[in-house]
C-alpha cells in the first residue's frame, strides 16, 4: 500500500499520466520521467476579463477655463483574441511574440464637462477596442510559465461633443501608445493552456481638432485613454510540444467539442414621402429616405467538461435605421440598433457559460448550430447560464417570428411589443438564467442588469436593488398531431426611472422626465402562442402589456400590443426552402404615456412634439427566397398607419430587401 502511495505521488510530481491497467498487469516500478514540456510553437486563443482606468480629457482653453472633470473613470468587461509563437531555449528561457485584439464593453458614454471660451459642452469618450503587439520573456517550470511582456498598443476611440446643446459631428480616430504587463501560463495538456495576465495599456494622447460646429472650429480636445486590464485566457497550440506527437497523442485535433459558425445580414430599407404636417425631435421624417444596416457575427463554442459549455460571439455592426431608428413604436428593422454606426463597430454580442445537470432518463439529440454544440442531453434537466446575453435568447421565443435576420423584421412582430426587457442600446445585457426542462413543459427564471437610466449603454450595478426579474412557463402540446407551444411571461424591472404623471404635474419640470428619476418598478405580462397547422404552415400570436407609468428603459414606446401572423413554406410550389410570411400588430400607449408625448415629451423612439392619439397599426408581408442552403434573399413590405400613434401623420409604406448568409 505504501508503495502504491509513493508511486502515485511520484507520478503527480513528474507530470506522468496514471495507467491503472498497466499497474495491475506489471510489477510496480518507479515511474519513468517523460520528456520535459517544451513551450516552442505557435498558438491561438481567446481571453476575457475586466478593465478599469481613465480617459484624460484636455482642451486648448483660455486661462481659467478648464475641464470640470479632467480624468473620466472607465470600467467594463473586455474580451478578445490572441495569437503568438514561443521559442524555448536549452536553459528553459522562453522568448515569444504575441498580438491580440480586445473589444471593450461599456467603456463608452463617459462624460466630462468643460468650459471653453465662456461656453459649456459635454464630451463623450467612447473607447471601442484596442490591440497590442508584444514581446514576451519567461522561464519554464515544466508546464508552468511565468512571463513579463511589453510592446506597442493601438486603439479606436470615438468622441461626441454636445456644445451648448448643439451636437458636433462624431470623430473617430486611432490612437497609438504602449503596453506592459505580466502573467502566467499553465499547460494542462499537450495542446491547451490556461492564462492569467495583467496588462497596463496607455494609448497616448491625441488631439481631436477637426470637429466643427456652425462652421466654427472648436478648441482641440486631447484624449488619452489609460487602461488596467486583468484577463483570463485559453490558448490552443497549433502543434504539439516539440512539433511532433507527444506521448502517442494524435496530432490531428478533435473538433467534436467545438461549435464554430457565422452569419452576416444586410438590410436595405426605404419609403416614399408621406403626409407630415409637423415633426419633432424623434419623428420619422416625412421626406423619402433609404437606410441600411449590416451585421457580421462569429459563434464560437467549446465544451469544457461534462455539461459545461462556453460561448463567445464577436460581432461587427454598421449602419443606420430609418431616421436614426426613431419615429415608430413598432420600428421597421429588427437589425437597426439605437446606437447607429457610420463605420464598422466591433462588439461583444455574447459571452457566457452554460452548465447543464441531467436527471437521467430519456435523451434528445442536439444538432450542431450557433451557440449549440452537437451531442445528446437528458430531456429532464436543469440548466444555468451566466454572462453577457440577450434576454430574448431565453424568453419569448417563437418558431415563426423571433429572428429579424430570418423572419419578420418589425419590432412588434419578432418580439412582444410591450415587453420592456433589460438591455443596452444594442439589445444586450449581463445576467443569469435557470431553466428546468421536462418533456411537456419548461420553467425559466432570470435576473439581468438594467441601464443606469433609460436608453443608454452603461448598466446599473446596484445588485439586487435594481435589475430585471423574469419568469416564463412554457407548455408543449399537440392539436390533431400538430405541435404547439404556449408561453406565459411575467416580468418586473426596478430601475432609476422617471414618472410621466409626476413630470407633468410639476410645471417647473416641463417635459424633463429626468427631474423625477428615482428607483421605481415597472412590470408586465406576455402571452405567446405558436401552432403548426400542417408541416408547412404555422401561425403565431402574442399579447403583451405593461403598467405604463414610468419611462421605457430598454425596448420601445409600446405599453400594450397584440400581434397575429402566419408563415408558409414553399413546398407546394417545389421551393421547400422558400417562405411566405404575413402578420399584423396593433400597438398602444397608456394614458400617462400618451399625455406625456402629447405635451411634447420624448420617448426612446417617439416624439413628434404633439400628438393626435390613435393606435399604431402595422402590417408586414415578406417572401424569403432560399438561394442556397446557407443564403436567403428576402423581399419585405410594411404598412404603418398612425406612425408613433399620431393620426396627423402617415400612413407610410416601407420597402425592404434583406440578404442573410450563415454557415
Amino acid at each position: 500500500m505504501r508503495g502504491l502511495l509513493y508511486g502515485a505521488i511520484a507520478a503527480v510530481a513528474l507530470g506522468t499520466p496514471s495507467r491503472a491497467a498497466d499497474q495491475s498487469a506489471m510489477p510496480l516500478k518507479a515511474p519513468k520521467a517523460s520528456a520535459a514540456y517544451d513551450w516552442t510553437g505557435a498558438y491561438v486563443g481567446g481571453h476575457a476579463g475586466w478593465g478599469v482606468g481613465t480617459v484624460g480629457v484636455g482642451a486648448n482653453a483660455a486661462p481659467g477655463e478648464i475641464l470640470a472633470v479632467p480624468n473620466v473613470p472607465l470600467s467594463g468587461m473586455l474580451a478578445g483574441f490572441q495569437a503568438g509563437y514561443n521559442w524555448q531555449l536549452a536553459n528553459r528561457l522562453v522568448l515569444g511574440v504575441e498580438a491580440d485584439v480586445t473589444f471593450v464593453d461599456y467603456f463608452g458614454n463617459r462624460l466630462a464637462g468643460e468650459l471653453v471660451e465662456g461656453r459649456t459642452s459635454t464630451i463623450q469618450a467612447n473607447l471601442h477596442n484596442f490591440g497590442t503587439l508584444r514581446g514576451r520573456v519567461g522561464y519554464a517550470f515544466g508546464r508552468i510559465l511565468p512571463y513579463v511582456t511589453a510592446g506597442v498598443a493601438w486603439g479606436h476611440n470615438k468622441i461626441d461633443v454636445n456644445y451648448e446643446n448643439e451636437l458636433a459631428p462624431t470623430k473617430t480616430l486611432m490612437q497609438l501608445g504602449w503596453t506592459i504587463g505580466a502573467g502566467i501560463d499553465y499547460a494542462f495538456d499537450d495542446r491547451w493552456s490556461l492564462r492569467a495576465e495583467y496588462g497596463y495599456v496607455d494609448l497616448g494622447a491625441r488631439t481631436y481638432d477637426s470637429v466643427f460646429l456652425d462652421q466654427e472650429a472648436m478648441p482641440g480636445l486631447r484624449i488619452s485613454p489609460r487602461i488596467h486590464a486583468l484577463k483570463l485566457g485559453l490558448n490552443y497550440r497549433l502543434t504539439p510540444p516539440g512539433g511532433s506527437k507527444a506521448d502517442g497523442a494524435d496530432a490531428t485535433p478533435d473538433w467534436s467539442d467545438w461549435s464554430i459558425h457565422g452569419q452576416s445580414t444586410f438590410i436595405e430599407q426605404g419609403y416614399p414621402s408621406f403626409n407630415s404636417p409637423y415633426e419633432g425631435p424623434h419623428s420619422l421624417s416625412g421626406a423619402s429616405q433609404a437606410r441600411n444596416t449590416i451585421t457580421a457575427t462569429a459563434f464560437v463554442g467549446r465544451r469544457l467538461w461534462e455539461g459545461a459549455e462556453f460561448y463567445f460571439n464577436p460581432e461587427i455592426d454598421q449602419g443606420f435605421g430609418l431616421s436614426d431608428t426613431l419615429g415608430l413604436g413598432g420600428f421597421s428593422n429588427g437589425e437597426a440598433q439605437k446606437s447607429n454606426y457610420p463605420v464598422p463597430h466591433p462588439n461583444i454580442a455574447r459571452l457566457f457559460l452554460r452548465q447543464t445537470f441531467g436527471f437521467v432518463g430519456e435523451q434528445e439529440k442536439v444538432e450542431d448550430g450557433p451557440n449549440q454544440i452537437a451531442g445528446k442531453r437528458d430531456v429532464s434537466r436543469l440548466t444555468f447560464t451566466v454572462g453577457k446575453v440577450a434576454v430574448t435568447d431565453f424568453f419569448d421565443d417563437n418558431a415563426y417570428s423571433h429572428d429579424p435576420r430570418a423572419t419578420f423584421m418589425n419590432w412588434s412582430l419578432w418580439e412582444a411589443g410591450a415587453f420592456d426587457y433589460p438591455a443596452d442600446t444594442i439589445g444586450l445585457t449581463w445576467g443569469a438564467v435557470a431553466e428546468l426542462n421536462q418533456k411537456d413543459w419548461a420553467l425559466r427564471a432570470g435576473y439581468f442588469l438594467v441601464p443606469v437610466v433609460s436608453n443608454v449603454n452603461p448598466l446599473d450595478l446596484h445588485i439586487p436593488e435594481r435589475g430585471g426579474y423574469l419568469v416564463e412557463l412554457e407548455t408543449r402540446y399537440s392539436v390533431f398531431s400538430q405541435p404547439g407551444k404556449l408561453r406565459l411571461i411575467g416580468w418586473l424591472t426596478r430601475a432609476n426611472a422617471g414618472s410621466y404623471s409626476e413630470t407633468l404635474d410639476n410645471p417647473l419640470f416641463g417635459v424633463d422626465i429626468t427631474q423625477t428619476r428615482r428607483t421605481r418598478e415597472k412590470y408586465g405580462l406576455v402571452a405567446n402562442l405558436e401552432q403548426a397547422i400542417t408541416a408547412d404552415l404555422g401561425v403565431f400570436s402574442r399579447l403583451s402589456w405593461n403598467n405604463g407609468k414610468t419611462e421605457i428603459m430598454s425596448f420601445t414606446d409600446i405599453d400594450a400590443s397584440g400581434s397575429l401572423g402566419a408563415v408558409l413554406k414553399g413546398t407546394a410550389w417545389h421551393r421547400p426552402d422558400d417562405k411566405i410570411g404575413l402578420a399584423g400588430a396593433i400597438n398602444g400607449l397608456s394614458a400617462d404615456h400618451r399625455d406625456f408625448i402629447a405635451a411634447g415629451g420624448l420617448g426612446p423612439l417617439i416624439g413628434d412634439g404633439r400628438l393626435n392619439y390613435r393606435e399604431e397599426r402595422i402590417l408586414e408581408a415578406y417572401y424569403a427566397i432560399g438561394l442556397t442552403k446557407w443564403a436567403t434573399l428576402t423581399l419585405d413590405y410594411q404598412f404603418v398607419a398612425n406612425p408613433a400613434y399620431n393620426a396627423d401623420r402617415g400612413p407610410v409604406s416601407i420597402f425592404s430587401t434583406r440578404l442573410h448568409a450563415e454557415f
